[in-house]
């Protein structure tokens, strides 16, 4: 694979226009992601396609967060460039169409942009003849706020203790649900269920896998779908790690597989103990090995981290991991081992789904490459062991907060390396704020505890 965007033909640029043309477009949305993975963009008359192709569509540097890039000279320009693939009309927005567009300087890659960032360790994959494939699962919740801005489930009888897979709730919602899963297939993604899941007013939808560039793209796309027809039903996408303190919180499961160019399945051994080859062992052992660091893209939220709790959640069984350990179908882990493939379940739904994915491929391959052993797999309840039996196991822990996560990533020679040292110092400094702009902020918590105490 190229390091630069494959360029495309006048002639397959006009077939576009013709296309968008024929379906009633006569926008285009030019967007990217930032370095939290929010989607940002322009909007840009159907007859400047070819401009968004070539040599892209303009933006301020400065007024994009995590460029890495100065406020003036000839590098403060960042232009993206469309990947034409992408090009598709949006049944949610009639008239207009998105293209994914990706992160240039000086007509050159930049090294900063989250999508170029993986398709460099997918190039690595390619090395070896393998591709990556990835199922996501976005846990979601649809809300109506308070006066006080604060969620309330959609469905004001969306109470029970035990919500997971209630029809009545369903039921309630199907109009949106039902838009949701129509405007998707449309756009091409084959969704095959939607539940309800174990909190209040909360849901998964999920759709087949694809190769990880295409999962990735495709799920920037489902999160502004889900945000739009929400909207106009009135309510609230979110994907907040842990909306409420007493309730499963929204986790982003990834299930990553490897085929050659044969399509064999190259993690995959039917009559290995968990279903695992030597690669699949070891791309196990890199994920683990990198697990506290991995965290800082995975789940990089304050908030998140109210989601991957030690101990007891105010919730029960939170569904969500705090230890690092994998197993047998285990959803007590952070690595659930099942058909061949792995589900990594540290992942929330705020991450930037790029860097989540880059940096995952760089563990794994690091577990490939230096041909290392997964420690021996744990297919027992983790939730129902006491503090003591991890320390006696040796089974370690996640981060407990950002500002954790964080250190470990700077320690993380392996990792930083991979996506480039510049690059995770300027996510490292970007987080950074974010969790010293929490630690000097003031909870209600703290009012309703200290305010006249002691």
């Amino acid at each position: 694979m190229s390091t630069s965007l494959e360029r495309v033909s006048e002639t397959a640029v006009a077939e576009a226009h013709q296309r968008m043309a024929a379906a009633g477009v006569h926008t285009v949305i030019a967007q990217f992601v930032d370095i939290h993975g929010a989607a940002k963009g322009t909007y840009i008359p159907l007859a400047h396609l070819a401009d968004i192709v070539s040599p892209g569509a303009g933006f301020g540097s400065p007024s994009i967060d995590g460029t890495g890039l100065p406020r003036h000279g000839p590098r403060a320009e960042f232009y993206g460039r469309g990947d034409l693939s992408t090009l598709k009309a949006l049944p949610w927005m009639p008239g207009y169409a998105r293209i994914v567009c990706e992160g240039e300087v000086l007509d050159e890659p930049h090294d900063w942009c989250a999508r170029y960032l993986l398709r460099r360790q997918l190039a690595r994959l390619a090395e070896r003849g393998w591709t990556l494939n990835v199922g996501i699962e976005p846990e979601f919740c649809l809300f109506h706020q308070d006066a006080a801005g604060r969620p309330v489930p959609a469905d004001p009888a969306d109470a029970l203790d035990k919500p997971s897979y209630d029809l009545k709730v369903m039921a309630r919602v199907s109009d949106v649900l039902h838009r949701m899963m129509q405007d998707l297939e449309t756009c091409g993604f084959d969704v095959f269920q939607i539940d309800h899941e174990d909190a209040s007013g909360q849901f998964e939808l999920n759709y087949h896998y694809s190769d990880a560039l295409t999962a990735a793209d495709r799920f920037v796309l489902f999160k502004m779908a889900a945000h739009h027809i929400a909207e106009d039903a009135g309510l609230i996408f979110s994907m907040m790690p842990k909306p409420f303190a007493d309730r499963p919180g929204n986790g982003l499961h990834l299930h990553l597989s490897l085929r050659d160019e044969t399509g064999r399945a190259v993690m995959a051994d039917a009559d290995d103990s968990h279903g695992l080859s030597e690669t699949g062992r070891q791309c196990v052992a890199g994920l683990l090995a990198h697990a506290r660091a991995l965290t800082a893209f995975h789940a990089p939220s304050v908030n998140s981290y109210k989601r991957l709790v030690v101990g007891r959640s105010r919730s029960g069984t939170s569904w969500a991991p705090a230890h690092i350990a994998w197993g047998d179908n285990n959803r007590t882990s952070v690595l659930r081992t099942t058909g061949g493939r792995v589900e990594f379940r540290l992942t929330d739904g705020s991450c930037n789904i790029y860097l989540a994915l880059a940096s995952a491929i760089a563990a794994m391959l690091d577990g490939v490459t230096q041909g290392m052993q997964a420690p021996a797999p744990n297919d027992e309840d983790l939730y129902a062991w006491p503090d003591a039996q991890f320390a006696e196991r040796g089974v370690a822990t996640l981060p407990q907060t950002l500002g954790d996560a964080l250190d470990a990533l700077a320690a993380d020679d392996v990792l930083v390396g991979a996506l480039g040292a510049a690059f995770v110092g300027g996510f490292i400094d970007t987080m950074r704020m974010v969790w010293v702009d929490y630690c000097r902020s003031v909870s209600d918590w703290e009012y309703q505890r200290y305010l006249t105490w002691p």
